[in-house]
């Protein structure tokens, strides 16, 4: 060994800065101690301390999809610190968010000793991330993580967790080298594949292009649009990437799928082929059944995973490639003269038509005038007073699941949501985390009552760290989901649904943040739009029409009354 060496915890830090990691997520614990010490000293790095590990997690998350990742979180503590962890990378895990756990351990000398704190990290993670490893010697341990941060970027991306003993983080080592992390990436399509598509295309009378989150992942958003524009054809958006093309762009049908609109929806019931592109038609998008895609559409499937292609719709094509080459491609085939024949623009002016119609519905909702406030005036105010380069963060829930494709995105990512884990208190934590990778866009999160009181005390994060969330709290007095459940299949019998909450507003204030109230139609547009100005963290209290509930499925219950 040279005779400089370092601790263990500082070659972590000069590797996180080496591969240009501005800001890390975490709370503080004793298991990591010379790494915190080494981004003290060095300044390279901004720490932003949550007051519970899974919000640290949401955090790096929403930080990862905003910049296109990694995100890296801080379990600081071995054990408990580290198990709080679980449920933020179950979160990354199912949305394909390339997170960088960096996981206190118990030290090597007493793994396997039923020691102070100690359980098994290892298999805990091995299910909910694309990989789980400890390192077992300092010598391994730049190796380990450079790999891991190749890992978690390559192919489809996702949570990798990295486990180091405390003696790990204390030993002497060399200094690392230099050098950016390459992931790996799968090549371009052939030529026979672009004309393949091409020729499904002109063969098509009602074709639709389903994107997804891999057009996001690929920043692929303006070769989308231009993509649309060169053939004529809608664009229906996967469920949770609503921000995929701007708002009001003349093709865009906005969310599909169960969680969507009917105009979008009927486009994918009726299409005779299926552009899908960076998209699983996964269960969320989907429901896997043909209640939403076209049983008998040809489908042309693009995706950055292979084992994704015809998983639950069989496919005419399959091609393994990222969704951006894959879309640049195609343009470029289209550019150098090769003449469509399309026979679809009764199938495109049938759908301008109707999206139009659904354009004025949705503007008239901003009208509706009862109190207590209808959730879609609501969110009709939201949407008209959202500036245009603004991030939105989405929880789950029934207040939630109104505003999927109720709003306006102009600027992608413009759309973070939980996606396919359904997490409820995901929302509040991860505006942090995308303001801290956007400082310059505003960010507001839409929550229900129920979910903010997961992460409430993340306010005081906010504020430590100038951070200017503008939380927007839609409170129905209930977990609306089971209590739509419960009145229309359960005979209106209501058991553990109905919740009273905390004047948010009120709490706001006390740690150090603005707080309003919106009680009646024009207040929640009048404080938002005072929230952003003000540039500083706000909480919203919005008390909304606890009646004002629907149900998501309605396949998974019997109609009240009805015989088993």
């Amino acid at each position: 060994m040279n005779q400089e060496t370092i601790t263990g915890g500082e070659a972590v830090y000069r590797v996180l800065c080496d591969q240009g990691i501005a800001s890390v997520f975490g709370l503080l614990g004793g298991s990591m101690l010379e790494l915190y010490d080494a981004m003290h000293r060095g300044r390279q790095i901004q720490y932003i301390g949550a007051r519970d590990e899974r919000a640290a997690g949401h955090m790096a998350d929403a930080y990862a999809r905003v910049t296109g990742g990694p995100g890296v979180v801080l379990g600081a503590q071995a054990g408990p610190g580290v198990v709080n962890l679980a449920t933020a990378v179950a979160e990354a895990y199912l949305a394909y968010s390339p997170l960088l756990v960096i996981a206190g351990a118990v030290s090597r000398c007493d793994l396997g000793k039923d020691t102070f704190q100690e359980v098994d990290q290892v298999a805990l993670f091995a299910p909910i991330c694309k990989r789980s490893l400890m390192v077992s010697d300092p010598g391994r341990l730049v190796g380990m993580l450079r790999d891991a941060l190749r890992l978690a970027m390559s192919g489809r991306r996702g949570p990798v967790v990295l486990h180091v003993p405390r003696d790990i983080f204390a030993a002497r080592v060399e200094p690392p080298g230099t050098g950016a992390v390459q992931p790996a990436r799968p090549g371009q399509p052939t030529g026979a594949d672009l004309d393949r598509i091409i020729g499904a295309v002109e063969a098509a009378g009602a074709p639709v292009i389903i994107a997804g989150g891999g057009v996001k992942w690929a920043n692929g958003s303006r070769a989308l649009c231009r993509l649309a524009d060169s053939l004529q054809i809608p664009v229906v958006a996967s469920t949770g990437h609503a921000d995929l093309m701007p708002h009001g762009h003349p093709l865009f049908a906005g969310q599909g799928g169960p969680r969507g609109n009917r105009v979008a929806s009927q486009l994918t019931r009726n299409a005779d082929l299926l552009l899908v592109i960076g998209s699983r038609l996964a269960f969320n998008s989907t429901f896997h059944s043909h209640d939403y895609i076209c049983a008998h559409a040809d489908i042309v499937q693009i995706d950055i995973d292979a084992s994704a292609i015809g998983r639950y719709f069989s496919v005419m094509h399959g091609i393994q490639c990222d969704a951006l080459a894959a879309m640049n491609a195609l343009q470029e085939r289209i550019d150098a003269g090769k003449r469509l024949r399309c026979r679809y623009r009764d199938w495109r002016d049938r759908f301008l038509r109707d999206w139009s119609g659904l354009v004025k519905e949705r503007q008239a909702e901003a009208e509706i005038d009862t109190v207590p406030l209808d959730p879609k005036r609501v969110l009709a105010e939201i949407r008209e007073s959202l500036p245009e380069e603004a991030i939105v963060t989405l929880d789950t829930g029934n207040a939630c699941l109104q505003a999927a494709d109720r709003l306006a995105h102009y600027q992608a990512p413009g759309l973070i949501t939980p996606l396919d884990f359904g997490l409820v208190g995901f929302g509040y934590a991860a505006a942090i985390g995308a303001r801290a990778a956007a400082p310059h866009r505003p960010v507001i999160s839409i929550m229900g009552d129920g979910g903010f009181g997961f992460t409430v005390s993340e306010i005081t994060t906010a504020v430590r760290h100038g951070l200017p969330v503008i939380a927007v709290i839609l409170d129905n007095g209930a977990w609306g989901a089971e209590k739509a459940y419960q009145n229309e299949f359960f005979g209106g019998r209501i058991l553990g649904a109905e919740i009273d909450s905390p004047a948010y507003d009120r709490i706001a204030q006390l740690c150090g943040a603005a707080g309003y109230t919106a009680a009646r139609p024009g207040e929640v547009r009048a404080a938002l739009e005072r929230a952003t100005a003000r540039n500083e963290p706000a909480v919203i209290h919005v008390k909304i029409d606890p009646g004002a509930l629907s149900t998501l499925r309605k396949d998974l219950f019997r109609p009240a009354g009805a015989s088993p």
